[in-house]
């Protein structure tokens, strides 16, 4: 598997690169699988594809903080991420691997093996809910899936020091909750790993075997979706 450790200036970009990543894939005629690890340098919020920002944003305060709102190609909930909490895309072959027929079976496949790399780092590490990571009944990653013909692109986020009052700032409760929340708030739902990003990231290229170094990223591509979709107010905020 291919490893791609790059974060890029705006929000807009990086959303737009885990879909060109994708692009890719399909485009390659054969499996082509990468691993993508990033830390944002500043706050931003990631809405699902389908969200209603009105119901999941607390859009006056991501407009008085100058805090981005994008739209991913996933599904799921509104998401806030920043400094301290790790990004990370795969981009997995759907033909070779039968873990990944259904998205109940993908979810429990990605998860399970991101959990069996943090396990030795951090006790009580398991899945929760439909596509969540938590440390016993407290979440520290949340997880989408965007399915083309011959691949999929799985990506989540990986909390490990970050300001978890932001969440409270920028979101809203989630419309849809998994059961083991309890309608608890964000501050009494999240923690972080409080584990070093750089032993996180070398635990998740290990369980992937990510060992070949990727540096030609599809540049022309991220920047045509930001062009076409990430960077437009109508596609972010539109819906």
């Amino acid at each position: 598997m291919r490893y791609l450790e790059l974060a890029l200036p705006t929000a807009a970009e990086n959303v737009a690169l885990d879909e060109a990543l994708l692009e890719e894939a399909e485009a390659a005629g054969r499996p082509t699988e990468t691993l993508r690890i990033w830390e944002p340098a500043e706050p931003m919020v990631v809405v699902g594809r389908s969200s209603r920002i009105e119901q999941e944003v607390h859009g006056d305060a991501c407009r008085r903080f100058g805090v981005p709102i994008v739209r991913r190609p996933s599904g799921g909930a509104a998401i806030v991420t920043g400094p301290g909490c790790l990004m990370y895309a795969l981009v997995l072959d759907r033909q070779s691997r039968g873990e990944l027929r259904t998205d109940d079976r993908a979810h429990r496949f990605v998860l399970g093996r991101l959990a069996r790399a943090l396990q030795p780092m951090k006790d009580g590490v398991r899945c929760r809910g439909i596509s969540d990571l938590a440390v016993g009944d407290l979440k520290f990653s949340g997880n989408s899936i965007r399915r083309k013909r011959t691949h999929l692109l799985y990506h989540g986020t990986l909390l490990c020091n970050f300001s978890l009052d932001l969440i409270d700032r920028y979101l809203a409760m989630p419309p849809r909750q998994p059961e083991y929340r309890g309608s608890r708030k964000h501050a009494e739902f999240v923690v972080n790993l409080g584990l070093d990003p750089a032993e996180v990231c070398a635990a998740i290229r290990a369980v992937w075997n990510a060992v070949d170094s990727y540096s030609e990223w599809p540049q022309a591509r991220t920047a045509g979706l930001v062009a076409d979709r990430y960077g437009r107010r109508e596609w972010n905020e539109g819906f």
